[in-house]
């Protein structure tokens, strides 16, 4: 997912690609050796900098997508068909090339494992990924925190990590992680009702009740934020324990 940059008084570091894989026909992860990366917490972010033979030079934030392990980093990139940045992430990148980047940036729109308080978590299409790095956090922390999992996307061919998702709901209360899926454009066969934009019933039925005091984490296009935070707040969930990182058009 990618985001206006935040900038700091941080180097600039060269991490070498180990593995590419596509999530979606227009998303990919990108996995990363970076010696020196200093550890990250999840729902950080980090700037990709891309420099043409001439100089000229692109940047652009991308959220972290694994919990921390060392000099190992994951990104996963949506490709945005006029993009100056992801077109190049997602399709042109292999294993060996080198990737500059620098991070991990911001400190609000993080979990704590050490936090007990249950966890919601809201994701609209590439919101996703600064989430799931919650949840692999969570799971490297073999923490019993209860999370739950609310992902708005277009249609089933559109959801990022699914594999590693079904993985999770097919462990169900074991793993303390539940999932549900918000289908906008097309709904799978079998599924609860038709396509629909995300509201009251899906974050009523399927989160945590106001007096749970859950932390909550949303992600994705500023319009389905600004939703779900009214959303949450209307049904009395305390604004202060709400937490949001939103995206727009930014060039790719």
């Amino acid at each position: 997912m990618a985001r206006a940059a935040v900038l700091g008084r941080l180097n600039w570091l060269v991490g070498t690609v180990t593995a590419v894989r596509d999530e979606t026909a227009t998303a990919r992860t990108i996995v990363l050796d970076v010696p020196g990366w200093p550890g990250h917490a999840p729902g950080q972010h980090v700037d990709v900098r891309l420099t043409a033979p001439d100089g000229y030079s692109a940047q652009r934030s991308y959220s972290i997508a694994s919990a921390s392990a060392g000099s190992r980093l994951e990104l996963t990139v949506q490709r945005l068909e006029d993009g100056e940045v992801s077109p190049y992430l997602a399709q042109t990148l292999e294993v060996g090339y080198p990737l500059e980047l620098r991070g991990p940036i911001g400190g609000w729109f993080v979990w704590d494992p050490a936090d007990p308080a249950p966890v919601l978590l809201v994701a609209g299409g590439s919101g996703i990924v600064p989430l799931m790095a919650m949840i692999r956090a969570r799971a490297a922390a073999d923490s019993k925190v209860p999370f739950r999992l609310v992902y708005s996307v277009r249609s089933p061919d559109t959801v990022i990590y699914s594999g590693e998702l079904l993985a999770r709901e097919q462990a169900g209360e074991s793993d303390g992680v539940s999932v549900t899926y918000v289908y906008t454009r097309t709904a799978p066969p079998g599924s609860d009702g038709p396509a629909r934009r995300i509201g009251p019933a899906a974050l009523t039925a399927d989160g945590w009740l106001p007096k749970q005091a859950p932390a909550v984490f949303g992600c994705g296009p500023t319009g389905y934020v600004e939703a779900v935070a009214g959303i949450l707040t209307r049904a009395g969930h305390d604004p202060g324990l709400i937490k949001t990182e939103r995206f727009g058009p930014t060039g790719g």
